[in-house]
């Protein structure tokens, strides 16, 4: 049990929640995204999202990739601090912490990573844009309602061992997902260059994709951190979205490149 009373912090406590009105659309929402995790791989197992190397025809119109990154992304900053202020726990200090990370992730891809792309000629389709946007909305009200309103945080969680394995957890995902990104940007020296080369160098030695493996980690240590379905939702469509997408960057890589080095996996060192 927590001090002053709370009631003990982990997935047990979404059992706590009241039958009203508010309590029936989180319970919706919540469920609904597991069954979102599940219908994202089989769709991203089968299907590559017609953006980036894998831009096809075919899709309808197209936007362009910047503006689409900003539009897509921008719920998980919006939608989240609208919700999160309406929350019975909106001013308590954990909730804040958790509210600060996760902003953290969202601003760098909102506003920072979208205008460190090279943005000539790159487009996405507008259907894909939508239904990034439509989950972003989704996502955003279920994690921002649990931290806020559901989730009860005694301040003492801020030094328990596990709330220090998620940030540890985060913080690391999120630099390596940076760096990654980093070292495919800086591949183009020359701002008229729009080919592909082989990325090299650190997790790039043995992965395919360093950037989506950061990512995974980083969303693992934030349902680590709020010790919730909620979180660990998130997590499970992250993977869902991310594993085959690195996996198909892998084929990519191995088809387009002859000397492309063959004991790299694609997304998880030595495994997959």
């Amino acid at each position: 049990m927590m001090e002053d009373g709370r009631i003990e912090q982990g997935l047990s406590q979404e059992q706590q929640l009241r039958d009203d009105g508010s309590d029936v659309v989180f319970k919706i929402a919540l469920w609904g995204m597991y069954l979102v995790a599940a219908l994202m791989y089989f769709a991203t197992t089968r299907i590559s999202a017609p953006f980036g190397r894998h831009t096809r025809r075919g899709w309808g119109p197209s936007m362009s990739a910047r503006e689409a990154w900003i539009v897509m992304e921008s719920p998980a900053l919006f939608v989240t601090a609208l919700v999160y202020h309406h929350g019975q726990h909106h001013l308590d200090v954990v909730p804040h912490v958790l509210l600060r990370l996760f902003q953290l992730h969202y601003i760098h891809r909102c506003l920072v990573y979208p205008f460190r792309i090279r943005n000539d000629g790159k487009v996405m389709p507008i259907l894909v844009c939508s239904v990034g946007f439509l989950f972003n909305v989704h996502n955003a009200y279920l994690q921002a309602s649990w931290i806020s309103h559901y989730g009860d945080y005694a301040a003492s969680w801020l030094t328990s061992p596990q709330f220090m394995l998620g940030v540890l957890l985060f913080l690391l995902g999120f630099g390596v997902n940076i760096w990654a990104d980093s070292v495919l940007l800086n591949l183009r020296t020359d701002g008229l260059d729009k080919s592909y080369k082989i990325p090299r160098g650190v997790l790039y030695e043995y992965v395919t994709c360093p950037n989506y493996l950061g990512e995974i980690v980083e969303w693992l240590g934030w349902g680590v951190m709020t010790n919730s379905w909620a979180g660990f939702a998130f997590f499970l469509c992250t993977l869902a979205n991310l594993a085959p997408r690195a996996a198909a960057h892998h084929q990519w890589y191995l088809k387009k490149f002859s000397d492309y080095p063959p004991s790299r996996k694609a997304l998880i060192p030595f495994v997959y």
